[in-house]
């Protein structure tokens, strides 16, 4: 995992609160992803550089606001 990126948009996931609805992984699937279960997990919090604008949509459309994009 990459903890240092400054500058950088990194993604907080508050898997308490995903419901498993998937529109974070079909808007960005290349930052969320779904376990078996259904819920919510990043392989690393730091959003690849062009994937700012989608990172922060999908994170945007969940219904319960499991996801928050912060920094920059």
């Amino acid at each position: 995992m990459n903890e240092e990126a400054p500058g950088r948009l990194r993604v907080v996931v508050d898997k308490a609160a995903c419901c498993g609805y998937g529109i974070c992984s079909e808007i960005c699937p290349e930052v969320y992803k779904l376990n078996e279960l259904g819920i919510v997990y990043v392989d690393d919090p730091i959003v690849p550089v062009g994937l700012e604008e989608k990172a922060t949509e999908g994170a945007a459309a969940c219904p319960q606001s499991a996801l928050t994009v912060t920094g920059a």
